[in-house]
């Protein structure tokens, strides 16, 4: 289950997301924004990040106009690994190195088609476990960061 969230500035990308989720049989839960007026990206943020945090969803998309500040609100929460990308590499190695739960787009930074390749490499790679535990030793460095 991916957990979807976006504010204004990503409404529009995210209905395009949804539609690419859809054709993939991909189940998600959609925290809203559910229009293209003002709203405040933490509230949002908080609400899916939560999920992923509970592990009521795998991983989340957030959609934001540049992806930095639902990466901000999302790292502030315990057990979210959020990065924002606007390329393919960056997607893969966020996965592969970080293992991080929570990808952020900027809507005003990547155009749909990108996005949806971003997304795809994002979903289709997983943390690499097999370089003799050095990635593993890192991401448990950065959760007990976690203020609990």
């Amino acid at each position: 289950m991916i957990a979807l969230a976006c504010d204004h500035g990503g409404f529009d990308l995210m209905k395009e997301i949804k539609a690419y989720l859809d054709e993939c049989d991909l189940e998600f839960k959609d925290f809203g924004t559910f229009s293209g007026d003002g709203c405040d990206y933490p509230e949002i943020t908080v609400r899916a990040g939560g999920a992923v945090a509970s592990g009521l969803c795998d991983l989340g998309i957030f959609v934001c106009g540049t992806g930095i500040g639902m990466a901000i609100a999302a790292n502030k929460i315990s057990g979210i690994r959020a990065a924002p990308c606007s390329d393919c590499y960056t997607a893969e190695m966020t996965r592969l190195h970080n293992d991080a739960n929570v990808l952020t787009l900027g809507a005003r930074v990547v155009g749909t088609g990108l996005a949806i390749k971003i997304i795809e490499t994002f979903l289709n790679t997983d943390f690499d476990i097999d370089e003799n535990g050095r990635h593993r030793r890192r991401v448990e460095m950065l959760s007990a960061l976690d203020i609990r």
